[in-house]
């Protein structure tokens, strides 16, 4: 069984930072594929950031520049530092990680950017 815990969010003023981490439990390789998603209020889940295997990593053209993905393979967690943040990063994010056929899914950390 593998189970997803995000942590690390809260309030912050818009240009302030926040560092999300999830920490995965359960048969999750070293070399499978981890990532961030988020969901604003009225819209759909989208993808952040990801991690590949290769170490092939991809952000949403959102936030280039400004958010790091990192893995720490020994310790099974993933990171994500955002940095300047904007009002339109408020939303639920969600750590997930897609394994055989399916995937497995945090339950989410909330951040909210005030302008």
């Amino acid at each position: 069984q593998v189970q997803l815990a995000e942590s690390g969010g809260g309030l912050v003023q818009a240009g302030g930072s926040l560092r999300l981490s999830c920490a995965g439990s359960g048969r999750i390789s070293s070399t499978n594929t981890m990532a961030w998603y988020r969901q604003a209020p009225g819209k759909e889940r989208e993808l952040v950031a990801g991690i590949y295997p290769g170490g092939t990593i991809k952000y949403a053209d959102s936030v280039k520049g400004r958010f790091t993905i990192s893995r720490d393979i020994r310790k099974n967690m993933v990171f994500l530092q955002m940095n300047g943040l904007k009002p339109e990063d408020t939303g639920v994010y969600y750590c997930y990680a897609p394994i055989g056929t399916g995937g497995y899914w945090g339950q989410g950390t909330q951040v909210t950017v005030s302008s």
